[in-house]
C-alpha cells in the first residue's frame, strides 16, 4: 500500500473503475476481474501488466478496507475542498514552502513532517514544533477518539528460495527456518507478568497526544505509552514487557502451483509478531526458478524439442516424449518437417483451477554422420528413386540457379 503521504495523487476509485459511491460487492468485483486480466501469470514477461497488477492491488489495498477507505475519503475530501492548498502534485518529504489555509494563515514546514516520516527522523513531536503525525487530528474532527498512534502490526519479513524447475511448475512444500521476533511463551504476548494491563493515564487509553493550532490539529503517539493506549506494571522479566522475543521458528510453506522466476508468495500472518499481542506481520517469498535442461515454460505451456530420424519424419511414426510425469506416445505424421511444433494437450503447466496448459513439441530431424556401406547405398537408392519421381526439393524457390 502506498503511504498516506502519497494518497493525495492517488486515485484508487479510477484505478479500479468504479464509482466513489461504488459498494464493497462492487470494488470486490472490479478487484477481482482486473486482477485475472492483468496477472502476471497471464503475461509472462510483460512489465506493464506487472505494474498495472500491482496498481489495481495497491488501490484494492486500501478502498477495500472499509477503515481505510474512509481516511482516504476524508483526505482527499479536505484537499478537494482547499483545506491545504497547493497540496497534492509534490508532497513529500523534502517538499519546501507551506500551506495557506482558508482563514489565509501561512504555515511554512516540510511536508515530510506532516507524515512522520523526516529525513533522519522516526517524525517530530508536536511539543517541539515539529508536526508529528497529524492524520490522527485531521481525521479526528467532531472530537471522536481513534487509535491512530497504536501500533497495527508486526513487521513484515521477506525471504528468498530457490526451486527446481518441475518443483515449481508442479507446486510444492518447503520447510523455512526463520529468526525474527516472535509471541513471549511466558506471558503469551501480553508483555504483562499477569497478562493484564491498563489505561494509559496520559493520553486516556487513545494512543495519542493531540493539540490544535488554529485551523489544523495536530497529533502525535504518546511518549508514555508508545502509541498502545495501554500500560503494562508488571513487565515480563523475559520480554521486558513488548511481548516479543528474538528466536528462531520453523514454518512449512505450500508454493502454489505454477509459479514463476522472480515471483513473491504472500504468507499473511507469518512475518513478525506484533508487540503486546497485535497481529503478526506478513511474509513475502521471494521465489527463484532454476532453468530445466528439457522444458522451457511458455505461459501456461510447457515446450520441448523431440529429435527424429529422417525415416521417422517422412514415413511417419509414434515416438516417446516427456512430460512433468510419464512420458506419453506422440504420433508424427508422415512428411512432418524440421521444426514442426505439435501440440499435446492438458499435458503442459498446472493452473490452480485444476486445469493445465498445453505440451508444444517441436520435431528436430537429425542427420547421422556416418553411415555404413548397406546404409549408404540404401540411401543412394532413394535418392535415384526421389529423382525418378520428380522430385526437387528447390523447385519454385527464389535463389534456385
Amino acid at each position: 500500500m502506498a503511504p498516506k503521504n502519497e494518497w493525495a495523487d492517488k486515485d484508487y476509485y479510477a484505478d479500479l473503475g468504479v464509482s466513489k459511491t461504488a459498494t464493497e460487492a462492487e470494488i470486490k468485483k472490479a478487484y477481482r476481474k482486473l486482477a485475472r486480466e492483468n496477472h502476471p501469470d497471464s503475461h509472462p514477461g510483460d512489465k506493464a501488466a506487472e505494474e498495472r497488477f500491482k496498481e489495481i492491488a495497491e488501490a484494492y489495498d486500501v478502498i477495500g478496507d472499509e477503515n481505510k477507505r474512509k481516511e482516504y475519503d476524508e483526505f482527499r475530501s479536505m484537499i478537494a475542498s482547499g483545506g491545504f492548498r497547493g497540496f497534492g502534485q509534490n508532497a513529500g518529504s523534502g517538499f519546501p514552502g507551506g500551506f495557506r489555509t482558508q482563514t489565509g494563515e501561512n504555515f511554512d514546514f516540510d511536508l515530510g513532517d506532516i507524515f512522520g516520516h523526516r529525513s533522519g527522523t522516526g517524525g517530530s513531536n508536536a511539543q517541539e514544533g515539529g508536526f508529528g503525525d497529524i492524520f490522527g487530528g485531521l481525521f479526528n474532527r467532531g472530537g471522536a477518539h481513534r487509535n491512530a498512534g497504536r501500533p497495527q502490526r508486526g513487521a513484515d519479513v521477506e525471504t528468498d528460495i530457490t526451486l527446481e524447475f518441475r518443483e515449481a511448475a508442479k507446486g510444492t512444500t518447503i520447510p523455512l527456518e526463520l529468526t525474527g521476533d516472535a509471541p513471549c511463551t511466558t506471558c503469551h504476548g501480553s508483555g504483562s507478568k499477569s497478562g493484564k494491563s491498563s489505561q494509559c493515564t496520559y493520553c486516556n487509553g487513545t494512543g495519542f497526544t493531540s493539540e490544535n493550532r488554529g485551523a489544523f490539529g495536530f497529533s502525535a503517539p504518546c511518549t508514555h505509552c508508545g502509541g498502545t493506549g495501554k500500560m503494562i506494571t508488571d513487565p515480563c522479566p523475559d520480554c521486558n514487557g513488548t511481548g516479543t522475543v528474538r528466536r528462531s521458528r520453523s514454518i512449512t510453506v505450500r508454493i502454489p502451483v505454477g509459479v514463476i522466476d522472480g515471483q513473491k508468495v504472500r504468507l499473511a500472518g507469518q512475518g513478525e509478531a506484533g508487540p503486546n499481542g497485535t497481529p503478526a506481520g506478513d511474509l513475502f517469498v521471494n521465489v527463484h526458478v532454476k532453468a530445466d535442461p528439457v522444458f522451457t515454460r511458455a505461459g501456461d505451456d510447457l515446450e520441448v524439442t523431440v529429435p527424429i530420424t529422417f525415416a521417422e519424419a517422412s514415413l511417419g511414426d509414434t515416438v516417446s516424449v516427456p512430460t512433468l510425469d510419464q512420458p506419453v506416445r506422440l504420433k508424427i505424421p508422415a512428411g512432418t518437417p524440421n521444426g514442426r511444433v505439435l501440440r499435446v494437450r492438458g499435458r503442459g503447466v498446472p493452473k490452480r483451477n485444476g486445469s493445465a496448459g498445453d505440451l508444444l513439441v517441436k520435431v528436430s530431424i537429425q542427420v547421422p554422420k556416418h553411415l555404413d556401406a548397406a546404409a549408404s547405398s540404401a540411401l543412394r537408392t532413394y535418392a535415384q528413386a526421389e529423382k525418378d519421381a520428380g522430385f526437387n526439393p528447390r523447385a519454385g524457390w527464389a535463389g534456385a540457379v
